[in-house]
């Protein structure tokens, strides 16, 4: 293994490595960031702590920020629209700039907004936190005995060929 490419190709970018796990990427993707093989990325895995450590901080983060947004969208939450807009100079209408020259910004309205809790993000967090009792497929168990007793004495020749007859055709 190039020892050599790991000091030029990846440790320099562990940052740059944590963000792209963190973004998502896999392994794979990671690799071919930075102009590895994956089976080399996997023994540089195995080799370096600090990389394994590094994707696995930032994989976590990742993990517990999308949680906390789903947790959050699934109750609903309030949160405020604040609206800002430039200062102009009412007598010249030119705008009023800060020191370094930008216009000057103020709030001019802040309005508190509710998020309705989603039904989606409640299915899916009960489906997958509480699996026993939310899944889709649902196992019942059935003891007993099931008969299909049904009288046709009430029934006409004509009416039980025609039973007979769609029963032939399903099957």
């Amino acid at each position: 293994m190039a020892v050599g490419k790991y000091e030029t190709h990846v440790k320099p970018k562990l940052l740059l490595i944590e963000a792209w796990a963190r973004d998502g990427l896999t392994d794979e993707d990671i690799a071919k960031n930075l102009d590895v093989g994956v089976s080399t990325f996997h023994a540089y895995k195995k080799d370096h702590p600090e990389l394994v450590e590094s994707l696995k901080r930032s994989k976590d983060e990742a993990d517990i920020k999308v949680e906390n947004a789903l947790y959050k969208r699934a109750l609903g939450y309030e949160y405020e629209e604040v609206t800002q807009e430039p200062l102009y100079n009412p007598i010249t209408g030119e705008p009023i700039l800060d020191e370094s020259g930008d216009p000057k910004i103020a709030v001019t309205k802040i309005v508190r907004k509710m998020v309705n809790p989603d039904t989606t993000a409640q299915i899916f967090w009960l489906k997958n936190r509480r699996p026993a009792a939310w899944r889709d497929k649902q196992d019942i168990e059935h003891s007993g005995q099931m008969t299909n007793n049904i009288n046709m004495t009430g029934l006409s020749t004509e009416e039980l060929r025609a039973l007979a007859k769609a029963k032939s055709s399903t099957t």
